[in-house]
């Protein structure tokens, strides 16, 4: 009996989407928790803008340096394993900065944190293209993606309330924050062994017919991108469309790390609240980006195009910047930053229907993991930058125009590509 195409992604959607994006959740949470923690933290250690601007960032020189190594190793050893090992080291390298006391154990612990966490986000997303084609990515990617979002929104009230239990067994509240945060990953790690197939092969909850259509789409999917001739690692490294997805995917992390890192600190700058009532209007930005990541990413895929909706989604996001740079009151001030983080974060997983569209295999991995691990130095720079533009002005406005500026430039680079596409090809991204 024939059955329809998209039945067995949707049973897989069902099954693993879920089950990823609580993962992402985990890791994100423990990604940002040092902008929520920092509400205490700078204070009690003494730590100026530029020393935790320089910490948030520096976890992404880690992440920068393992990403290619761990992907690699991820498309040989299968993706269980690997990303079982990389959630339970993260897990404990981030309850361990509860206990970091100068500015030099935190650049060292952010720094490792990164290390940890390299291959995360890239090895999911080619595991993803392992079991979904890419006409149905841009849905998928947006729906694991939006774990983002709602980390943002779990995040800023779990971490105010952690806040609140300064003094409890002799730990500081932005010390519970790492402590306590760290735990979810950890156990979803190690439930990751018993959960995650590697392959649509593995998956003995899918019927055989489902099993072998999964795989068949993939394969003829992955027969045809090799028919273009990029197909080896050198053939990656010597590709200039890659190198463009990485500068691109660059200056959108300037965008997304400098508002997520700083946002606790924009807001209390613009609203005067308390460390608490910062990180219940924090959720606000993020909640608004998760309806909107989501919308963008189905249109995406239903259109077939692209770089456009990446374009458009990076400008909503520049705009958003640079109108709270100018805001000239605490309500415009969150309208802005929820379109500037629904901008940036809609963005994103239509961003990484792009790559892996472009190679497949072992290949695939390194171009996923090579234009993850450029991307995130924006992770470094866009906090750092932040930092010392605050300590150097005393005001945020010369920071939140400087994420703009990388935005608008995102949108151009975007654009650039779509256009060469089109002359190269006749058809859209």
């Amino acid at each position: 009996m024939t059955q329809s195409p998209r039945r067995a992604s949707h049973r897989a959607a069902r099954r693993l989407v879920p089950f990823l994006f609580l993962m992402y959740v985990g890791a994100y949470l423990d990604r940002i928790n040092v902008g929520f923690a920092q509400l205490q933290m700078k204070s009690a250690l003494g730590f100026s803008d530029s020393v935790y601007g320089l910490g948030a960032g520096i976890f992404f020189v880690g992440y920068f340096l393992f990403e290619v190594p761990s992907n690699l190793i991820l498309a040989r050893v299968g993706a269980r394993a690997w990303i079982a090992r990389i959630m339970i080291t993260w897990a404990l390298l981030s309850s361990a900065t509860a206990f970091v006391t100068s500015p030099a154990q935190f650049y060292g612990i952010r720094f490792l944190l990164g290390v940890a966490e390299a291959g995360f986000f890239p090895g999911i997303i080619y595991y993803l293209s392992q079991w979904f084609p890419a006409t149905e990515r841009a849905t998928v990617v947006s729906r694991f993606m939006t774990a983002i979002a709602v980390s943002g929104i779990i995040g800023g009230p779990l971490s105010g309330a952690l806040l609140q239990l300064d003094g409890v067994g002799g730990f500081a509240g932005w010390q519970w924050i790492f402590l306590a945060e760290g735990v979810p990953s950890l156990v979803l790690g190690f439930a990751v062994w018993r959960y995650l197939p590697n392959t649509p092969a593995d998956a003995t909850w899918l019927s055989e017919a489902d099993r072998a259509e999964l795989t068949d789409r993939i394969q003829v999917e992955q027969r045809a991108i090799g028919s273009r001739g990029r197909t080896g690692i050198r053939d990656v490294l010597a590709d200039v469309a890659v190198w463009r997805l990485c500068l691109l995917y660059f200056t959108l992390l300037i965008g997304l790390y400098g508002v997520t890192l700083w946002l606790p600190q924009f807001v209390k700058a613009f609203s005067g609240l308390s460390d608490v009532g910062v990180t219940l209007l924090s959720a606000i930005p993020y909640l608004v980006a998760a309806v909107v990541m989501v919308i963008v990413g189905a249109h995406s895929d239903r259109t077939g195009e692209r770089a456009g909706h990446v374009a458009f989604s990076a400008l909503l996001g520049a705009g958003g910047m640079a109108a709270s740079a100018y805001a000239s009151s605490p309500v415009w001030s969150i309208i802005a930053l929820s379109v500037a983080a629904a901008g940036i974060l809609s963005a994103l997983p239509v961003f990484w229907s792009l790559p892996t569209s472009l190679v497949s295999g072992s290949a695939g991995a390194v171009a996923i993991a090579l234009i993850n691990s450029f991307g995130n130095l924006g992770g470094f720079v866009g906090p750092y930058l932040i930092g010392r533009v605050r300590d150097a002005s005393q005001s945020f406005r010369g920071g939140l125009l400087l994420i703009a500026g990388a935005l608008l430039l995102s949108c151009i680079l975007a654009l650039t590509m779509r256009s060469a596409r089109h002359r190269a090809e006749g058809a859209s991204l």
